[in-house]
């Protein structure tokens, strides 16, 4: 059932599920606690209509069992960061076609269907390393994205804001709306996933589904838990634990076999074919020796995963003049070296998590982007860099 804007509507079966959650605010959680707005904005989104509906979820989660039996892979990507003002009906629709001509792209030169999943319609909010960073000279509070503060750099600007939860519920509607007109009948994508950081946000967006369905996340398709609100008994991994979605978890190089393997039983006890996704993350010159135990353990354990490779954050630097950049050959390497883990061990590659951009960026290096000295051309992301189409084309052909 949708409304008049085509987004599905508040259905009778739904209503907001509680559940114990752990007490205690995650230190990637937004400074807002005691703000006289948290409240009444919780409020709306809790009333609010769902983003995604039942149905949705139910045909990805097919399309991701597809995938954990070898029968086709995942592109993952899209902005690192959305931008608030960047949500248009226009803009959003062109974020969606690049997605989906990259998963043409693939599609065409691996020979296997490709499931379109965008880093879109929910993107941002970021995890940082510091509560505070240096702008100009002067120490700010750090951007954590859009749902949460402005990257002007202005003590005022960074003030977290809880009004921004709405600003951010009604543009990835918009993206929403452009997803689904993207894929219109079609059997394959795209659809919409994003890192659930912000609990504030999430939470509301719970609701209680058909009793053999269970609670479902409605502010995405595919949410996913990130590399540092990963620990097993956060509030983050208990929101993930709990609901229907198909769901995600990053894991990094210092992950042990133990550690996946408790996230591995806590995010799919059922050893459900497309419930859970392992994003790896490590670098190109620790991914070959950190991965091997860990596949070999979660293999053991029966758990049906999709595997798929992030070669973006491990593998940032700084380049001269301070920005971060990555390099193409770099990505290549560790998109190559988890390949070679995969196979050596008889699971499937499942695909790629990247972060791109719709427009000719230059904030990664290689390719048309020749050298770190062409950086400054077109480096307009508000967080880390991305690649662009062109780029993205170039790394997807070397995994074909």
């Amino acid at each position: 059932m949708t409304g008049t804007t085509g987004r599905p509507t508040a259905y009778e079966r739904l209503t907001v599920a509680p559940w114990p959650v752990p007490a205690g605010r995650h230190h990637q959680e937004p400074p807002w606690a005691g703000h006289p707005a948290l409240g009444e904005v919780s409020g709306r989104l809790s009333t609010a209509p769902p983003l995604v509906s039942v149905d949705e979820v139910g045909r990805l989660r097919d399309e991701l069992a597809a995938v954990a039996r070898g029968d086709a892979l995942v592109l993952q990507a899209g902005d690192c960061a959305e931008n608030l003002e960047e949500c248009g009906p226009e803009q959003a629709a062109a974020r969606v076609t690049v997605l989906d001509a990259l998963g043409d792209h693939l599609e065409r030169s691996s020979g296997r269907r490709v499931v379109r999943i965008g880093r879109l319609a929910g993107q941002f909010a970021k995890p940082r390393s510091q509560p505070t960073e240096r702008v100009g000279g002067r120490e700010l509070p750090v951007f954590r994205g859009h749902m949460v503060n402005s990257a002007e750099p202005t003590a005022e600007a960074r003030r977290p804001d809880p009004w921004r939860m709405l600003r951010a519920y009604e543009a990835a509607g918009t993206v929403l709306d452009a997803v689904r007109k993207r894929r219109g009948d079609r059997d394959t994508g795209p659809w919409a996933s994003h890192e659930a950081l912000v609990l504030d946000y999430e939470l509301p967006l719970v609701r209680g589904g058909p009793e053999a369905v269970g609670p479902l996340l409605t502010s995405t398709h595919l949410p996913w838990v990130g590399e540092r609100t990963r620990q097993p008994g956060s509030r983050h991994v208990t929101l993930l634990a709990s609901v229907a979605n198909p769901v995600a978890c990053k894991i990094g190089p210092t992950a042990t076999p133990d550690e996946v393997l408790l996230l591995s039983r806590l995010l799919d006890p059922g050893r459900t074919p497309g419930r859970l996704t392992l994003i790896v993350r490590m670098g190109r010159a620790v991914v070959a020796e950190a991965l091997p135990p860990l596949v070999a353990a979660v293999r053991r354990a029966g758990h049906p995963v999709v595997w798929l490779c992030d070669p973006m954050h491990g593998n940032t630097v700084r380049a001269v003049g301070g920005r971060k950049t990555r390099y193409l050959p770099d990505l290549i390497a560790e998109a190559a070296a988890f390949r070679a883990v995969l196979e050596q061990q008889g699971q499937h590659a499942g695909g790629v998590h990247l972060e791109t951009a719709a427009d000719d960026v230059s904030e990664c290096v290689g390719g048309p982007v020749g050298s770190p000295d062409a950086l400054a051309r077109r480096y307009t992301t508000l967080c880390d860099p991305r690649l662009n189409p062109e780029q993205a084309r170039r790394f997807l052909n070397t995994w074909a």
